[in-house]
């Protein structure tokens, strides 16, 4: 059986991306074989329209998502690690199949645009000490707050927007001489020695964010708690917004470990479907295909849904192909899983489109896959 081939969690430059364009994403999608493709920018959904167009041209299915942080205070004061490994309490939360085009009414839109502003006064705190630290070394050259955010986003402003414009002016600053760059890296980096070399781009910008931007370094600002709103908000927003709340498992690491939350599979899933929570996804390159195919099935077997995808949040380009861990394809078992479960968004998204009851977990889920499909296969000419 030839399993159509689904990447649900994308970002864009509507958040920040590997892509250049969000164009990029799907005609990497296309060349690929991917042929459902989900957008899952953060804190906003202001690219769903060129999404849906820009995917139907090139004949692919395209599912309509959103990502969220929340904060859990109790897990937060007992230290428990939920799915951000550095942070005890902070939950990323997805949102799946919400409507397109976007409707959220207030309160909720208002809560979301406070969540995006904290967001933005952040970097731009960010940037001021930047440019201090700049004004310093005497660099003779600093970042513009506003022509980054004009320029290189989509209104929303991250740190690795920051990151990947120091890198742009320190070349050009330095007319892309590979000493005098690593010379200056290193005064700005408080004399440790950039590790990239200078043509690796995202990694030249891995460097300056972990330097400079994370907890520890000279430019870190802390995020207000304003920025976060509690899980049940979150959720709720994006139930406001169509969607489908769903868990990012971050599963396993490098070293084998979990977070706290996770490392109990059964104990996890009995949590989140107390909360409300039935669908989950990984990004898979993270995972070993072993607890990718462990987690996924006991997930699946127990009434989730469960996609997988690549993020591209990063400056490092990959294939939109899923994988798992060291480029070790998925098994037919995730395949089919995540086929499956894209197949229930994309029903669900369609009845949202429609004003009818979208999925739920008292929904028969074989109804909603035999629904999905026939929507699927009558854009991807299959």
């Amino acid at each position: 059986m030839n399993i159509i081939n689904v990447n649900a969690h994308l970002h864009t430059p509507y958040s920040f991306s590997a892509f250049e364009k969000l164009t990029d994403a799907l005609e990497m999608a296309a060349n690929e074989n991917v042929k459902i493709v989900g957008i899952n920018d953060f804190y906003t959904m202001d690219g769903y329209g060129e999404w849906n167009r820009e995917a139907l041209k090139r004949s692919l299915y395209p599912l309509f998502n959103i990502e969220l942080i929340s904060l859990q205070k109790e897990d937060q004061d007992n230290g428990i690690r939920v799915n951000d490994p550095n942070n005890p309490g902070r939950t990323y939360l997805s949102g799946k199949g919400l409507s397109c085009p976007p409707k959220l009414a207030d309160p909720y839109a208002s809560r979301l645009a406070v969540i995006r502003a904290e967001s933005n006064a952040q970097t731009r705190e960010m940037c001021m000490k930047v440019n201090e630290l700049l004004n310093n070394l005497k660099a003779g050259f600093d970042l513009d707050y506003e022509i980054l955010k004009k320029f290189m986003t989509k209104g929303l402003v991250r740190e690795r927007h920051i990151a990947k414009g120091l890198r742009m002016s320190i070349y050009i600053q330095f007319k892309n001489e590979p000493e005098e760059i690593k010379s200056f890296l290193e005064k700005l980096f408080n004399g440790n020695p950039l590790k990239s070399d200078i043509y690796d781009y995202a990694g030249v910008e891995n460097e300056i964010r972990g330097n400079l931007l994370k907890a520890g370094g000279a430019a870190f600002v802390p995020e207000d708690p304003k920025a976060f709103l509690p899980l049940e908000s979150v959720q709720q927003i994006i139930v406001a917004a169509g969607g489908i709340p769903t868990y990012p498992f971050l599963g396993d690491d490098a070293k084998g470990e979990f977070t706290d939350f996770e490392q109990d599979m059964e104990k996890a899933a009995a949590v989140l479907q107390q909360r409300g929570i039935f669908s989950a996804e990984f990004i898979t390159t993270r995972n070993s295909l072993e607890v990718l195919e462990k987690y996924a099935k006991y997930l699946y077997d127990n009434g989730f849904i469960v996609t997988f995808g690549s993020e591209h949040n990063t400056p490092v380009m990959e294939p939109i192909l899923l994988s798992a861990r060291n480029n070790t394809p998925l098994s037919d078992l995730l395949k089919e899983i995540n086929y499956n479960s894209a197949c229930v968004i994309a029903a669900h998204q369609e009845r949202i489109r429609k004003s009818e009851k979208g999925y739920s977990k008292d929904a028969d889920r074989e109804e909603f896959i035999r629904e999905g499909d026939r929507l699927i296969r009558s854009v991807i000419d299959e």
